[in-house]
């Protein structure tokens, strides 16, 4: 690559910065790496890390692998090899993709056990963070006062304090965070939105939220009504980083990959798993993603002796100051219903299919007065743009936060049985300091910020 290649993307990002914050500046891997006729320009291309290469990890991992520009350097996980999911697996997948695609050997893929060793090399650009969720904002925070840019898993924290902390670290650090909360990317979830938005329906009332916990893997949850006997750490799990800051506890397969989501140390259930979707949609109907509703009431039940303690059988309503009450259930289909005083829609989460209330809404051609929310051709595409342009993505750090926060506020109303009053702008429950104790966990040394 010429030395005029270098300077000119150099300059690119000094200029971006400027405005963005400080901005670490990546290394441009030579020509020979990946270069091929018709190929995306080294100076173009984006390096990647991977933290968390399971399940969720390996989807977002196959997808941006698939980007002209992306060329992914590492890949980082606790677990070394669990039936061909870790980092092993991962390391040699990234390597195989490679060297199918240039026809020659490829082995420029390392794995790592500790996120930091990763985020300690000054060619990566931007990572993946798709770790259970109480790693996100570690990880992010981590990330960000590394000078990486980040797309991270939805929810955007595991708390609302630690939510605050990667945004501030973000801000702070001048990079790029796209939340993975992706239906937010979903062509007809912003048509609908934009149609709320232009008072289509008139003057938007109520949002109602469908968050069904009728999934074959609720009904197991709700089937362990006890704590399974510990047994031995498999080789090749750090279990104790697993854990991270939450408490010291007996390992069992059921507390870890996947289940860990019905546990409140490490998630917050089905509110925090599709709520972060489904809810995120209202937020961006309601046109409140720098805010969020300002009074909670919240009822569910929990499983009595059993190993998992989020809630369901919930039922929420939200107010907001505009007016605007969100209430949710588990009923479904799972999606959200915004109505006004002239019609309604419905969103299906997943997919974004669309039901209107007349059904004539859905032909409405919006027109230069009406509010656009812009579009991209995925919710990972935009991010990578945005780290070209240093643009605000459509599912920023803070977009992240304030959704999920409406998550945990509505599993503290739960957890305590009270309603609660809510400043968006301090972020504090009003006159309830037992409630304030629960927006941040107490961490375990040395997982802290």
């Amino acid at each position: 690559m010429s030395d005029i290649n270098r300077s000119t993307r150099r300059e690119f990002l000094k200029r971006a910065s400027a405005t963005a914050g400080a901005l670490a500046i990546p290394t441009i891997v030579p020509a020979s790496a990946l270069g091929r006729q018709g190929a995306v320009s080294p100076a173009n291309r984006l390096t990647m890390g991977f933290i968390g290469v399971g399940g969720m990890g390996m989807a977002n991992l196959n997808a941006f692998i698939g980007e002209p520009e992306v060329q992914v350097l590492a890949v980082c996980d606790v677990d070394t090899d669990r039936g061909g999911q870790g980092r092993e697996p991962a390391k040699a997948h990234v390597n195989q993709v490679y060297t199918d695609r240039l026809g020659e050997t490829w082995n420029g893929c390392e794995a790592y056990a500790d996120l930091n060793e990763l985020l300690a090399r000054d060619d990566i650009d931007a990572v993946c963070i798709a770790t259970p969720d109480h790693w996100h904002a570690l990880a992010s925070v981590a990330a960000a006062n590394a000078g990486k840019d980040i797309y991270c898993e939805k929810p955007l924290a595991n708390s609302v304090e630690e939510g605050r902390a990667v945004c501030d670290a973000v801000n702070g650090n001048g990079v790029v965070l796209q939340t993975g909360s992706h239906e937010r990317s979903t062509p007809n979830c912003r048509f609908a939105c934009e149609l709320v938005r232009s008072g289509y329906i008139g003057e938007l009332h109520t949002i109602r939220i469908n968050l069904p916990c009728s999934d074959g893997h609720h009904g197991e949850a709700r089937a362990l009504t006890e704590i399974p006997a510990p047994e031995p750490v498999p080789d090749g799990f750090d279990y104790n980083q697993w854990l991270g800051h939450t408490p010291q506890v007996p390992y069992t397969p059921r507390r870890c990959h996947f289940w860990w989501r019905f546990i409140l140390s490490y998630g917050g259930g089905e509110m925090t798993d599709r709520g972060a979707h489904v809810i995120d949609i209202g937020q961006l109907g309601n046109g409140t993603d720098d805010t969020g509703p300002i009074h909670y009431e919240a009822t569910g039940v929990q499983t009595p002796g059993g190993l998992y303690n989020t809630f369901w059988d919930y039922s929420f309503t939200n107010t907001y100051a505009n007016g605007v009450v969100m209430i949710g259930s588990t009923e479904e289909p799972r999606g959200l219903r915004f109505e006004g005083t002239e019609g309604s829609i419905f969103v299906h989460i997943h997919g974004g299919a669309l039901e209107a209330d007349p059904a004539s809404l859905l032909e409405v051609e919006l027109g230069d007065g009406d509010v656009s929310l812009g579009r991209a051709a995925s919710h990972r595409r935009n991010f990578l743009d945005c780290v070209q342009t240093r643009e605000t993505p459509f599912a920023s750090a803070e977009i992240g936060h304030r959704t999920a926060t409406i998550c945990h506020l509505n599993n503290i109303a739960m957890m305590l049985g009270r309603p609660l009053a809510w400043d968006p702008v301090s972020e504090t429950v009003v006159g309830d300091d037992e409630a304030n104790a629960l927006l941040m966990p107490q961490m375990r040394p040395p997982y802290t910020f």
